[in-house]
């Protein structure tokens, strides 16, 4: 019979195997950071990616001290440690005991650091951007002469309002000279006085899309007095440009769009407008029509016979509402008189007396209500409905009666 191992053995081998191999011990491994965590231990859990796979990482809080920035997603890292095998899940991951940006990483990290920078300065605050005007006759572009971005905008352009010039300034957009050849091109349309700006060009790496990223350029957007809408790359693509600018559009055609009105639309408002102006004029002019004809109603109703028969049917209406209330409060009084009369009747000592009672006084005329007050053989007077009988106390008893 086979061999049979338990899983913790199975785990225990393969990890003996990755101690013993020598490479594994001390290696580096250059990916993207994906999936970034900071855990509330002090560790740091990641994954570290490229375009054929992934690998789980985690740094430990006591290897942090050599961790110089903040790790996000996207960045372009170098990590160096062991691959080794975490036993109770049987997988392997890499422990890094340093981590460095590469590359791409950098640019990323620059990025980071001018956007807070900038921001910090009140560059980006939303009190200094400038409303792009809603109609233009010039727009400015700052772009290169060749390529889709402003082949793109000359067509939206032209198809939505061939009436508006364009004024194009021919700048390098990539490579060292670009940064101070897109501040030249603001400059100089700013001093053509063009109504708004488009500044941007087509996508590309980050390397490709830098020079909006140069603090001189942001600067440049910042300090312009004419409205300069930023089209950087794709929609996607995001640069110190956009922050800046005075509205950011995704692409270059869209700015294109949001920079010039569709002259069409125009027309139909236009055409909207006239209608809306003969629909208010025949309104109001049957407005006055009917005032006047109210006007002269209400002097019909104004002249004097009117008012007399208005005054004197007013009158008898009172008259008759005076009668009214007069027979109300007679018949309410009425009712009350009567229910005070069967309220005394119900009072009434000699409405008892018809009933069957009786009250016993004595030989002075006082009311006997109890036996302590009679003594025997005293005379008594008995009160009932038709008279008085005299009667003698024979006797008394005491009773509680219940």
């Amino acid at each position: 019979m086979q061999n049979v191992y338990t899983v913790s053995q199975v785990n225990s081998y393969i990890k003996n195997m990755f101690t013993q191999d020598f490479m594994l011990q001390s290696l580096y491994v250059k990916g993207e950071v994906s999936n970034c965590k900071y855990h509330s231990s002090g560790h740091i859990y990641f994954t570290l990616k490229d375009q054929k796979g992934t690998i789980s990482c985690v740094m430990f809080a006591g290897n942090r001290s050599g961790l110089v920035f903040r790790m996000e997603e996207g960045q372009q890292i170098v990590v160096g440690g062991t691959v080794d095998v975490y036993e109770r899940d049987g997988k392997y991951q890499l422990y890094a005991r340093q981590i460095t940006l590469d590359g791409i990483g950098l640019l990323y990290e620059k990025f980071d650091m001018l956007k807070k920078d900038l921001e910090e300065r009140g560059m980006f605050a939303a009190c200094y951007k400038q409303p792009i005007p809603r109609y233009i006759r010039t727009l400015g572009v700052v772009t290169a002469a060749t390529g889709a971005a402003v082949r793109d905008i000359i067509n939206i352009v032209s198809r939505r309002n061939p009436y508006v010039q364009i004024i194009l300034y021919p700048a390098i957009v990539q490579g060292e000279q670009a940064a101070a050849s897109i501040v030249n091109g603001i400059r100089a349309l700013e001093y053509l006085g063009v109504d708004v700006m488009i500044v941007g060009r087509g996508g590309g790496s980050i390397e490709d899309l830098w020079a909006f990223n140069e603090e001189i350029v942001a600067q440049a957007i910042f300090d312009c007095q004419i409205p300069i809408i930023s089209a950087v790359g794709h929609e996607t693509d995001t640069t110190i440009a956009d922050f800046v600018a005075d509205l950011r559009a995704p692409t270059p055609s869209a700015a294109a769009e949001l920079a010039v009105y569709e002259y069409g639309q125009y027309e139909a408002l236009l055409l909207e407008y006239r209608d809306t102006l003969d629909g208010l004029l025949k309104y109001k002019m049957n407005w006055y029509k009917n005032r006047l004809d109210n006007i002269g109603l209400k002097l019909k109703y104004l002249s004097p016979a009117n008012q007399i028969r208005e005054k004197r049917t007013y009158s008898l209406k009172l008259e008759e509402q005076m009668e009214n209330a007069m027979e109300a409060i007679l018949v309410k009084k009425r009712h009350f008189l009567e229910v005070y009369i069967e309220k005394m009747k119900g009072l009434s000592p000699l409405d008892k007396l018809r009933q069957g009672f009786s009250y016993v006084s004595d030989e002075e005329g006082k009311t006997v209500s109890s036996v302590e007050s009679v003594e025997e053989g005293s005379l008594l007077r008995v009160h009932v409905q038709n008279g008085i009988i005299t009667a003698k106390a024979l006797g008394k008893e005491r009773v509680e009666w219940n």
